[in-house]
């Protein structure tokens, strides 16, 4: 099974992009070197925002307090939703006039909002804010995990100490979670950059394929564009990142096991 499903097509890959010139010909294409920036603002700007606001949520949610343990099951439903629904339902609500958000920002300032897919930046922020939308309640979830598994006592002692939220937060939180914030931020990472289903669903590439990412890009050459070793070099471009934090992430589950 291990070598039918993990090897095999692992192998059969890096066979299809072994010829280099199919990677000068992804460098001499303009629409590579955008989908790269594309990729890279699409990952460190989804993955650093989502783990932070994560991190923040995690303690909200950790208030006792009967209104706020009521709104966790609604948080959380946008990662409770399967992709395609709730992909598409994003998307819908960009498009056009009829758009649910161009409807409500017609009502406070009178105008209709913007085409939100023929620019490049804002289609791009949709892509962004669409996949820190859906996966943020997943990582809020694993970190209010973590902060349930710190001792109560630690959080007594330095409120006898006279520590406020802000101090129990930067001298007790952080340190206990630092481990569990990097595993998560580097698992969040090789997720992210193979993302597919959130850009193609979302804006779809547009305006005229210059919101891509790398996924979506190595699609478009092997079945739009019938040359499917392009499309596998496309994606396989990415392993000279993706090893390396591969690798980091292991060395720090065997050296550094997560601490709670």
């Amino acid at each position: 099974m291990f070598l039918a499903f993990v090897v095999y097509p692992v192998a059969y890959g890096l066979w299809m992009a072994r010829e280099p010139s199919l990677y000068a010909a992804l460098l001499a294409d303009p629409l590579y070197t955008q989908t790269v920036i594309n990729t890279a603002l699409y990952v460190g700007v989804g993955v650093n925002v989502k783990m932070f606001l994560a991190l923040l949520l995690s303690g909200f949610f950790m208030r006792r307090r009967w209104w706020i343990r009521a709104l966790l099951p609604v948080f959380i439903l946008p990662w409770a939703l399967p992709s395609i629904p709730a992909f598409v339902s994003f998307h819908w609500m960009l498009i056009g006039e009829e758009g649910l958000l161009n409807g409500l920002l017609w009502v406070p300032f009178g105008r209709p909002g913007p085409v939100w897919f023929n620019d490049r930046w804002l289609a791009l922020g949709s892509n962004i804010v669409a996949c820190i939308w859906k996966w943020m309640p997943f990582w809020t979830l694993t970190f209010f995990a973590g902060r349930m598994a710190i001792p109560q006592d630690v959080y007594e002692a330095a409120a006898v100490d006279g520590a406020g939220g802000y101090r129990r937060f930067a001298h007790i939180v952080v340190p206990l979670l630092a481990n569990l914030y990097l595993i998560c931020t580097l698992l969040d990472t090789l997720w992210t950059v193979g993302d597919f289903t959130t850009v193609d669903l979302v804006s779809g590439g547009a305006p005229a394929y210059s919101t891509n990412v790398l996924a979506t890009l190595g699609f478009r050459y092997a079945f739009d564009a019938a040359q499917p070793a392009l499309g596998v070099a496309a994606v396989m471009s990415a392993l000279p990142v993706l090893i390396p934090m591969a690798l980091v992430l292991m060395r720090v589950l065997h050296v550094r096991p997560v601490q709670l």
